[in-house]
C-alpha cells in the first residue's frame, strides 16, 4: 500500500515517456520524409493548435497560461532540466573551450535538425494535452447521462422480463476504454490539424452511448 503512489507516479512517467517517444518518431518521419516544408510544417501545427487552445481557454474564462504553461513545463523537464537547451544555446555562439566541448558540439550540430524537431514536437504535445484537459469536464457529464439512461433501460428491461448480458456489459466497458484511450492518443499524435470542437465531443458522445449500453445490460442485482 505504501508503494502504490510511487508505482502510480512511475507508471505515469513511463507512459508519458513512451508517448513522447512516439511523438518524436512520428514527427521525425513526417518532417524528414513526408512534408516538403519540413520543420516549418510542424511549427505551423504548433501555432494552429496554440491559437485554438488559447481561444478555448478564453471561452472558459482562463488565460493563455492554461495552454502555454503545460507545454513550457514539459519542454523544461525534457530539455532544460537535462541541459540540452543550454547546450544548444552555448554551441550556437563562440568557440569551444575544451576538447570535450568540441566533441559535444560536433555531435550536437550533426543532430541539430532532429533535436529541433523533438523540441517543437514536445511543445506541440504539451499544447494538445492542455487542450484535452480543457475538454475533460465534458467526459464525466456525458458518461453520467449515458449511465443514467442505461440504469433506466435496465430497470425497464427487468420489469418487462428482458434479458441482461454480462458479455455485452463487458464489451461496452472495454470499448469505452479503447475509444477514450486510443482516441486521446490519436489526437495527441495526429500529424495534422485537429478539429478539437468536433473530435472530442464525438468521442465523448460515443463513450456516453457505450456507457448506456454497459449499464443497460448490467447483470447483477443491485
Amino acid at each position: 500500500m505504501l508503494l502504490s503512489p510511487l508505482k502510480l507516479v512511475f507508471s505515469l512517467a513511463l507512459g508519458l515517456a513512451a508517448l513522447l517517444l512516439c511523438a518524436w518518431i512520428l514527427d521525425w518521419v513526417f518532417v524528414f520524409k513526408v512534408w516538403p516544408q519540413g520543420i516549418e510544417r510542424l511549427r505551423e501545427l504548433l501555432a494552429n493548435d496554440l491559437e485554438q487552445g488559447v481561444a478555448l481557454a478564453a471561452q472558459q474564462g482562463a488565460g493563455p497560461g492554461a495552454i502555454t504553461a503545460p507545454a513550457n513545463a514539459l519542454y523544461s523537464i525534457v530539455f532544460e532540466a537535462t541541459g540540452i537547451h543550454d547546450m544548444g544555446t552555448q554551441f550556437a555562439h563562440g568557440a569551444a573551450v575544451s576538447i570535450p566541448d568540441t566533441i559535444l558540439r560536433r555531435s550536437y550540430m550533426s543532430h541539430q535538425e532532429g533535436i529541433e524537431v523533438a523540441m517543437v514536437g514536445t511543445q506541440l504535445l504539451g499544447v494538445r494535452a492542455a487542450i484535452l484537459v480543457r475538454f475533460a469536464p465534458l467526459l464525466p457529464l456525458l458518461y453520467a447521462v449515458g449511465a443514467a439512461d442505461g440504469f433506466a433501460q435496465r430497470a425497464i428491461r427487468r420489469t418487462c422480463g428482458g434479458r441482461v448480458s454480462a458479455g455485452l456489459y463487458h464489451r461496452a466497458k472495454y470499448l469505452q476504454v479503447a475509444v477514450l484511450g486510443l482516441g486521446g492518443v490519436g489526437l495527441l499524435l495526429w500529424p495534422g490539424p485537429v478539429q478539437w470542437e468536433l473530435c472530442v465531443p464525438i468521442g465523448a458522445v460515443l463513450a456516453g452511448g457505450m456507457a448506456s449500453v454497459q449499464w443497460t445490460y448490467y447483470k447483477r442485482h443491485m
